[in-house]
This record gives structure tokens, C-alpha cells and sequence, in this order.
């Protein structure tokens, strides 16, 4: 079974994978790494009893730039399976204009489908490969028509060597493919303009705001604006050989996969390994300490009423098939400053029966996120520099000054977490950056505390101006 194989990593690798983009969070980490896990045993699982095991839903609650969001991005790369994340304030309850929060599962198929149409497309890829030499050198040296055999048993006759004035027009025409098919696995040939046939992808682009089924309405009416011009519109383009060639072994590639077959693997995907992130579902919440019962709590109750039966389980109509959600992993995450998570609604609380508390960031932490994950804002800002042939070293110093002021910063003026290490940099570089490369041409720079202290000390000390720079 691919759903099986796809994925089998154990938690404490899974744990290892996420600490190398993000800093503590260790409960948070394991998790999701656990329901991750469990995604797998439940299709290793005896059939008998596979159908009963349920996820169990998370629920991430921490202040903003912790690595709520962070953690969904790495878990989409490592999870190998559908994946979406969707913000929960752009939903709206059904009946009013905007999206309902079917439309998530609808958008997860559509990602399943374009998933295994990609990997089917890999394994074609060498077959593909073939077609596209053959047609590449058609464009080149158009085959000759056969014509009758009389003409060419002279050739036939037992010479050892050829002989071009004896030769038939269609041996010539095959010797100089060979000499060109040469060519182009030796990559002689990949500047030379040639003219081929694009399909046109564009079809009517259109969106319906309004009650349920609608949305999905508007969808079907895309798909049949597009099949009536579908097989009439082919573009002519001139691009050289090396450009050519990726657009036609896509093309063959998506004429040669079974398209059934993938919507089929596609919908068992879902069903079976479907994760959703649903980010800012605080905002979703009614905030209990309010008495007023404005006209945006209705909307906010009705957005948890909708979305209850799709975390619980039910089906959802879909333009490649009906999808089951029983078995697909919801991950809930909010901040939680203005409302709790006791002001969701009942039933919707129950669903996420695992609650995670995410940590807010010290100046350790700041330290260490500047310095250990694989894409530190620092390494970034050496990587964009270095491009520029200036060489840019942070000093240990240096660094641990700008995880004091970082942590000092959210304290007094709002704690936005790691995203303050961006506004922080930027400010911290914004010289050099101008700099380079009409002032500084190449070199190397060595960034220490005091030249940190020189270029931040006074935003830091100015509170009103930290308001707006930092």
C-alpha cells in the first residue's frame, strides 16, 4: 500500500528534523511528532479496528512569533503527505459573504491531486525524456516520407562503406538525426532557437462568495468554461532548446500519467493522511470578558459551528469526489491574548483534546535562534552579502548583544517574539546594506558589540521612537 510506505519516521526523528529550523517548543515538537507517528500505525494497524482509531486533534497555544506557524511549514515538508494551512478569521458562517470552511477540504484535494500528479509525473520522466528527443529532432531535421523500397536496394547491396551517391534520401535523413541526436545529449545544441506548440493553461478565472454549495457551483463553471475551449487553444512559441525541452517534457509527461488513477490515490490520501493547520483560530473566539453581543459574534459562533462536523467527521463534496474527514489531522493554533481557549465553544474544544503550551522567548533563546537552525536570520544576511563578494562575521558578542536588546525591546514595548530579530537586523544593517556595493566593493567586515550598541543604542533608549522603528 503507498500510503504506508510514504512515511515512517519515528518521533525522535521527527523531534531531530524540527530542531534544526526551531528553538525549544520540546513539547510542542513531540507532540505533533506523536500524532504524526500515529498517522502511520494507524495504517500499519489490523484493518478490523483500523477505521476506529481517530487523531487526536492539537490545540497550539502561544504568544505570536514563537513557532507556532513555523512548526506547521516544517511538518508540511517532513509529514510527505496533504498538507494546508489556513488563517480561520477568512471564514465566515454560512449564509454570510465569504468563504465556508468547506472550502479548506476542497483546497486539500486540489493539493493531493497536483501532489501525486507530480510524483506520477517523476516516474514517467525517462519515457517522457525519449519522446521529447524524438520530437526535438523532428523540429530539427523533419523525417523524411517513405517512399517505395525500389529506390533503396542500391544501398543494400553488401558495400562495407557508405556511399552518400547511392544512398536513399531517408538514410541520409537518419544518419544526420544520429549526428544531431549527438549533439543534443552533449548539450551543443541547448542555445538553439526552435519554434513548438504550447498548450494554453489560461482558463476563466472565477470566484462565487455566497451561500453553501455556491462556492463549489462557481468551481464546476470554471471547469466547463475551460473544457469548451479546451484541445483549441495552442500557442506557437520560439525559446532555445534548454527552455523548450522543460516545457515539452511536461507536457508529455501529463499525457502519458493515468489522470484517474491519481484523483483515486489522491482522495485515499486525504482521507488517510490529510493534515490541516488552522492558524488564528482564536480569532474565532468570543471574548468573554465583553458583554455586548455585537454582529461579530454571531459570525465567530457560526464560523465553530461550521467547523465542528468537519473536525468531528463528515463529508464534503468535492468537484473529483465526496471526501471523509474522519481521519484527518486538524492542528489548532492561536495566541490566546484577548480571549482562552475555555471561549470556544464546548463541542469544539472537545475536539482538540490536546492542548500545547508554547513558551515565550528569552534572551538564551534569541541567542540560539540566531545561531544554530540551517536558515539563522544571520546566515541569510551573510548568504545575500556574500553575493555581492562582501564577506560578512557576527562575533559572539555581537550576537548576544542583539538577543538583549531583542528580549529587552518586547518587554517594554509589545512582545511579538522572534519576529523582532527581523526588525532588529534590518535596522542594525541598513548602512551596510546602502553600502554595498557603490561604497564597499568587496572585503570583509567584522560586526562586534560596539558596533551593535552604536547602531541600536539610541532606538532602545528612545521608547516613543521604538514605538515605530523596532
Amino acid at each position: 500500500m503507498k500510503l504506508v510506505e510514504q512515511q515512517n519516521l519515528t518521533p525522535r526523528q521527527i523531534v531531530a528534523e524540527l530542531d534544526k529550523y526551531i528553538i525549544g517548543q520540546k513539547e510542542a515538537k513531540r507532540s505533533v511528532s506523536i500524532a504524526l507517528r500515529n498517522r502511520w500505525r494507524r495504517l500499519k494497524s489490523d484493518p478490523e479496528i483500523r477505521d476506529e482509531i481517530i487523531p487526536n486533534n492539537i490545540l497550539m497555544i502561544g504568544p505570536t512569533g514563537v513557532g507556532k506557524t513555523e512548526i506547521a511549514r516544517r511538518l508540511a515538508k517532513l509529514a510527505g503527505a496533504p498538507f494546508i494551512k489556513v488563517e480561520a478569521s477568512k471564514f465566515t458562517e454560512v449564509g454570510y459573504v465569504g468563504r465556508d470552511v468547506e472550502s479548506m477540504i476542497r483546497d486539500l484535494t486540489d493539493i493531493a491531486i497536483n501532489m501525486v500528479k507530480m510524483e506520477m509525473q517523476e516516474r514517467v520522466k525517462g519515457k517522457a525524456a525519449e519522446i521529447v528527443e524524438e520530437k526535438i529532432l523532428d523540429i530539427l531535421i523533419p523525417p523524411v516520407r517513405k517512399k517505395s523500397p525500389t529506390s533503396t536496394t542500391a544501398a543494400n547491396t553488401g558495400e562495407v562503406g557508405f556511399n552518400p551517391d547511392n544512398a536513399s534520401d531517408a538514410e541520409l535523413n537518419e544518419r544526420t538525426r544520429e549526428r544531431f541526436r549527438e549533439k543534443l545529449k552533449n548539450g551543443d545544441l541547448e542555445d538553439r532557437d526552435i519554434e513548438i506548440e504550447v498548450d494554453s493553461s489560461k482558463t476563466p478565472m472565477m470566484q462565487v462568495f455566497g451561500p453553501q454549495g455556491m462556492e463549489e457551483m462557481g468551481v464546476n463553471l470554471q471547469d466547463m468554461l475551460g473544457n469548451l475551449t479546451k484541445g483549441r487553444k495552442k500557442t506557437k512559441r520560439t525559446l532555445p532548446i534548454s527552455e523548450a525541452r522543460e516545457i515539452m517534457l511536461e507536457q508529455e509527461a501529463e499525457k502519458l500519467i493515468d489522470h484517474e488513477a491519481a484523483v483515486q490515490e489522491a482522495l485515499e490520501r486525504v482521507q488517510n493522511q490529510g493534515i490541516v493547520f488552522i492558524d488564528e483560530i482564536d480569532k474565532v473566539a468570543s471574548d468573554s470578558s465583553s458583554s455586548s453581543k455585537g454582529s461579530g459574534e454571531v459570525s465567530r459562533q457560526g464560523v465553530q459551528r461550521d467547523l465542528l462536523p468537519i473536525v468531528e467527521g463528515s463529508t464534503v463534496n468535492t468537484k473529483h469526489g465526496i471526501v471523509k474527514t474522519d481521519h484527518i489531522l486538524f492542528v489548532g493554533s492561536g495566541a490566546f491574548h484577548v480571549s482562552k481557549p475555555s471561549d470556544l465553544i464546548p463541542e469544539l474544544q472537545g475536539r482538540f483534546p490536546i492542548r500545547v503550551e508554547l513558551n515565550s522567548l528569552t534572551e538564551e533563546d534569541f541567542f540560539n535562534i540566531l545561531t544554530q537552525p540551517k536558515n539563522a536570520l544571520t546566515k541569510q544576511y551573510q548568504a545575500m552579502l556574500e553575493s555581492e563578494g562582501v564577506t560578512v562575521e557576527f562575533t559572539e558578542d555581537a550576537i548576544r548583544e542583539i538577543a538583549k536588546i531583542a528580549a529587552e525591546v518586547n518587554q517594554q514595548v509589545e512582545n511579538i517574539g522572534a519576529r523582532r530579530l527581523h526588525t532588529i537586523l534590518s535596522s542594525l544593517l541598513e548602512e551596510l546594506l546602502f553600502a554595498v556595493p557603490d561604497d564597499i566593493q568587496s572585503g570583509e567586515i567584522n560586526i562586534d558589540r560596539e558596533y551593535v550598541q552604536k547602531q541600536l543604542s539610541g532606538l532602545v533608549k528612545d521608547k516613543d521612537l521604538s514605538h515605530y522603528i523596532l
